[in-house]
């Protein structure tokens, strides 16, 4: 792999990763023993540098600074407005490092010469709005035909924390790639060619009663708490607390805590306003899209160029797999300054179906002979 893929604006080059064995010759089976999964997927946690524990017992300071970072990381509007009018120049510094990927569309245009674009979609907050129910988080008709061109000239996955079958009903796209869950299911479209073996990858097979039971004791637990909302992702299970009030947001967390002292092995992380409890393998969006682009025949390949598109921190994984690849485009979803591995910004949703029209267009031209930007 090279690095001139990877544009990072007054940021220097990225050093290129290369690999000379497949990632996953073949799909491992859909259940497999906690032994197997670890040899296979790395085993292990992960840092708390990604605010995620194994072993949930909080109290005092460490509590503290989970609540910090639960507002921190979840503004309200009008804390996010006082900050944003605060912030000019912090703006305009982290604008120049994350440029508008539309401002330099004809930069990643360049990027892509002679190599084929693979496009990674997150969903909520990057193809819809945020919603204050996620059950009622749809895409525009609009922003639907937009992923469907896309996909008529770019390999397209979506790539979600969501239910694989859930976000299913809201794209509504059989032509798609789908990994729900962040990456631990997985389905390839049944007539697509692959690289490996079946249609279905599911990583964490095994968690799956575990899972259910953690959902069922998180509804019970959580039921007193106004506005909280427990979500069955299949391999995960979200707490979301944007309609909760911020008052009794340590009340809910040390719900959350309680329940998860049953389940020690269990992992907890942290979204936009929503708690996360996650399998213990080594797995997130970044190993999906590995995934995919293995499935895909891309993953030692020079001529491809991958494209993410996210908002949320579990993209974060995703953004830093393309620069240790030294090779392809990261581009974060969102209004405010944050820490990102992406190299390029869009503001919102719209502007990534904006994005999804333009790179259409520019395919059209270039199969009908116009020249390339």
């Amino acid at each position: 792999m090279t690095n001139q893929n990877v544009f990072v604006p007054e940021m220097g080059g990225m050093a290129a990763v290369a690999g000379s064995a497949p990632l996953y010759p073949s799909l491992p089976p859909r259940s497999c023993g906690s032994a197997a999964v670890s040899a296979s997927l790395g085993g292990g946690g992960i840092s708390l540098k990604k605010r995620c524990l194994s072993h949930l017992e909080m109290s005092g300071a460490r509590l503290n600074s989970w609540m910090e970072s639960m507002k921190a990381s979840s503004p309200t509007h009008a804390k996010a407005a006082a900050v944003f009018s605060s912030i000019d120049d912090e703006r305009t510094s982290w604008m120049r490092k994350h440029p508008s990927a539309l401002g330099k569309f004809e930069q990643i245009i360049s990027a892509s010469k002679g190599k084929q674009i693979v496009m990674f979609l997150d969903y909520d907050g990057t193809l819809s709005p945020i919603v204050d129910d996620p059950d009622m988080a749809f895409m525009s008709e609009s922003m639907r035909g937009a992923v469907r061109d896309v996909a008529r000239y770019f390999p397209t996955a979506i790539v979600t924390g969501r239910c694989r079958d859930k976000v299913f009903e809201f794209v509504k796209l059989a032509e798609l790639y789908y990994a729900g869950s962040h990456g631990m299911d997985i389905q390839v479209p049944k007539y697509k060619k692959s690289k490996v073996k079946g249609d279905l990858f599911q990583p964490a097979s095994e968690f799956l009663p575990m899972i259910d039971q953690v959902y069922k004791a998180l509804v019970e637990k959580t039921k007193s708490t106004p506005g909280a909302k427990v979500e069955n992702n299949k391999f995960c299970v979200s707490v979301h607390f944007r309609c909760v009030d911020e008052k009794l947001w340590s009340n809910l967390f040390g719900q959350v805590n309680t329940v998860m002292k049953d389940f020690p092995s269990l992992r907890l992380t942290q979204g936009r306003k929503v708690l996360e409890i996650r399998p213990p393998i080594k797995w997130d969006k970044g190993k999906a899209l590995e995934f995919l682009l293995e499935s895909l025949g891309f993953a030692d390949c020079d001529d491809v160029l991958p494209v993410y598109i996210g908002d949320d921190r579990t993209d974060e994984d995703a953004f830093k797999v393309l620069r240790n690849r030294g090779q392809g485009i990261g581009i974060l979803v969102s209004k405010s300054p944050k820490e990102t591995k992406a190299a390029y910004s869009l503001q919102e949703p719209a502007e990534v179906m904006d994005f999804l029209q333009r790179l259409v267009e520019w395919k059209q031209l270039t199969l009908n002979g116009t020249p390339e930007l």
